[in-house]
């Protein structure tokens, strides 16, 4: 297995930004379940993953799939008493960071959740409302 996926694994659930930054490339693109944007950007993408991973509990990857530069990690968490379930589609770079992070997620109650959970902290963290112009 790729060590960047290695290491995704110990800390996409932390969210801990600083310890995702380093696996993102610097024009990393970021395609989030609850809705049809883009994020573009280390340091936003990481400050996006830094709150999922706090509103997501008792995450954990099921299975992984892939080979060289394309993967599947495929999880399953919480959010608030809601399960949720989803795929990470991850796509490496030449030099073995994340270019593109694509997220699929079932059942719609569940996405919804996240999508109001996401909202609530992105909207009131300063820090992460600079990062606002990387959404396209």
């Amino acid at each position: 297995m790729h060590p960047t996926i290695i290491t995704m694994q110990e800390v996409v659930a932390k969210g801990d930004e600083t310890a995702i930054a380093p696996l993102l490339a610097e024009q990393v693109k970021f395609m989030p379940p609850t809705y049809y944007a883009t994020w573009t950007g280390r340091d936003a993408v990481a400050a996006v993953l830094g709150h999922v991973g706090q509103v997501f509990s008792d995450f954990k990857y099921r299975r992984i799939m892939g080979d060289g530069k394309d993967w599947a990690l495929e999880f399953q968490c919480k959010i608030g008493e809601l399960d949720a379930a989803g795929v990470d589609l991850i796509t490496l770079d030449d030099d073995g960071l994340i270019a593109t992070f694509e997220v699929v997620m079932r059942p719609y109650k569940s996405i919804g959740a996240l999508r109001d959970a996401m909202n609530k902290r992105v909207m009131s963290d300063p820090a992460f409302l600079k990062h606002k112009d990387a959404l396209s």
